[in-house]
């Protein structure tokens, strides 16, 4: 076998292959073989029939596509190995020449990773913001924690921002009860903004017994988006009691037994969240800074891949278990059509970059993925999935999915290497140390396969 290969652009080559016709011969007798095994000829055994009576009765072309088919993928294989490609998705194969007796040519055209330089990235620099913890980010912590304790008691009076209401529901669309239209029952805080858009005005002010009739648009259920006419009574009003700010409710809501401890806490609490979102802003900003170094030319059909990948998990998983469709998540978030394909071609081009980017790197620094790296990486994408580790890492297995994860944690691996070696200063001019590698490595493993987000690459590459 003979190939050679040209480059049509940074990201796509054409393979030129000959194969001498002796080398079809272990496809030819496959073919034959299977032939046998489909076809019966009077006077002959099953599986027995000799290549000439095949050829006579079925037909030398019908052997020899069914050769070919066998022997392509083989030949095909051998080339890319041979030229030392990085090939991307399926190739599109014409067959040139197919002389019986003599030789097969073919072509296939293919897009490839492009040939990357990864420039000295010590010498970047980011901003990132400052750890701080105000008084007031204190008392809104514990606030949060008072508004948890809260009890409440029935009164009789007209309902007010932030009672408990208890009330019962009935929709109507075009004059119709809706047959999921009906709630008895339900508990809502007025003013939390959990339920129906007018609920609030609907409901102040009503008395236990109360009624009143709104119109809003339904956000779930059979008429998602409709626009329904709704009938709210009340059959309780009850008000909310905070606790005191004192000891007893530190004793209450915590393990401290004075609220000078528990404030204390929530100030290492917060500062450590604060420090954790440091080091993801950290990590992103480095990223895009190196990013911005190295010239990442992208396939235009892994691209398009990559976008329709985006696109169909938004619509149906995302949006669909919210029991919402494009245009309606489009009208929410305030976006155009045009605005939403801009911005998700925007993300499908940076997650290619980074992924190609990120694995270049890999290979210049030579890293590599342990067994305990790949489980910890593992674990945690099980906690995030909602499943137990052992059936995340069943479905791993089963569906060939393992590679991937290896990638996510060597492009985590790779992007630590560059966070720690670039500058990080905060907005108070100061050096942000982020020196708990552990920590960090997995950080920046979920925030590379968060950026990647599965380049469709994975999905197509064979």
């Amino acid at each position: 076998m003979k190939s050679a290969v040209e480059t049509l652009n940074p990201t796509r080559v054409r393979l030129t292959v000959e194969v001498p016709f002796e080398e079809l011969k272990d496809s030819l007798d496959a073919a034959y073989k299977k032939i046998n095994q489909q076809v019966t000829v009077k006077g002959f055994r099953k599986g027995k029939i000799p290549a000439r009576v095949i050829d006579q009765r079925f037909g030398r072309g019908a052997v020899l596509e069914e050769a070919v088919n066998d022997a392509l993928p083989k030949f095909y294989t051998e080339a890319v190995n041979e030229a030392e490609l990085n090939p991307l998705g399926q190739p599109e194969v014409d067959i040139t020449e197919l002389k019986d007796g003599e030789t097969l040519n073919f072509t296939a055209e293919v897009d490839i990773r492009p040939a990357l330089e990864i420039p000295d990235y010590s010498g970047i620099e980011v901003e990132v913001d400052a750890v701080e913890v105000t008084d007031e980010d204190i008392e809104k912590s514990v606030e949060q924690l008072r508004e948890r304790f809260a009890s409440t008691s029935p009164v009789e009076r007209a309902a007010e921002e932030g009672d408990v209401v208890t009330i019962d529901l009935e929709a109507k669309v075009d004059g119709e009860v809706l047959e999921d239209g009906i709630a008895d029952g339900v508990s809502y805080t007025i003013g939390s903004g959990e339920l129906l858009d007018g609920i609030d005005d609907a409901v102040k002010g009503l008395e236990a017994g109360g009624e009143a009739t709104f119109t809003s648009e339904l956000k779930g259920g059979s008429a998602a988006g409709q626009e329904a006419e709704v009938t709210v009574k009340v059959t309780q009003v009850a008000a909310r009691e905070l606790p005191e700010l004192d000891d007893e409710f530190a004793q209450l809501a915590s393990e401290f037994d004075t609220l000078d401890e528990l404030k204390a806490d929530s100030r290492k609490r917060l500062a450590d969240m604060k420090t954790y979102d440091q080091a993801t802003q950290a990590q992103e900003r480095v990223l895009d800074k190196l990013l911005e170094l190295v010239e990442v030319p992208v396939p235009e059909k892994l691209l398009e891949d990559e976008i329709n990948t985006r696109k169909h998990n938004l619509e149906h998983h995302q949006l669909a278990q919210m029991g919402l469709d494009l245009e309606k998540y489009l009208e929410i978030q305030g976006k155009t059509a045009e605005e939403f394909e801009a911005e998700t071609k925007e993300a499908a081009v940076k997650g290619i970059k980074t992924q190609f980017v990120l694995d270049e790197l890999v290979k210049v620094e030579k890293l590599n993925v342990n067994q305990e790296e790949l489980t910890e990486h593992l674990m945690r994408r099980a906690a995030s999935s909602g499943m137990s580790p052992d059936q995340f890492a069943q479905a791993v297995v089963e569906g060939g999915q393992v590679p991937l994860l290896v990638g996510e944690v060597a492009r985590g691996k790779a992007l630590a290497v560059v966070v720690e070696a670039a500058t990080v200063k905060d907005t108070n001019g100061e050096l942000v140390d982020l020196d708990d590698e552990d920590e960090t490595e997995a950080e920046t493993t979920e925030a590379a396969a968060e950026t990647t987000d599965a380049p469709a690459e994975e999905k197509t590459e064979g």
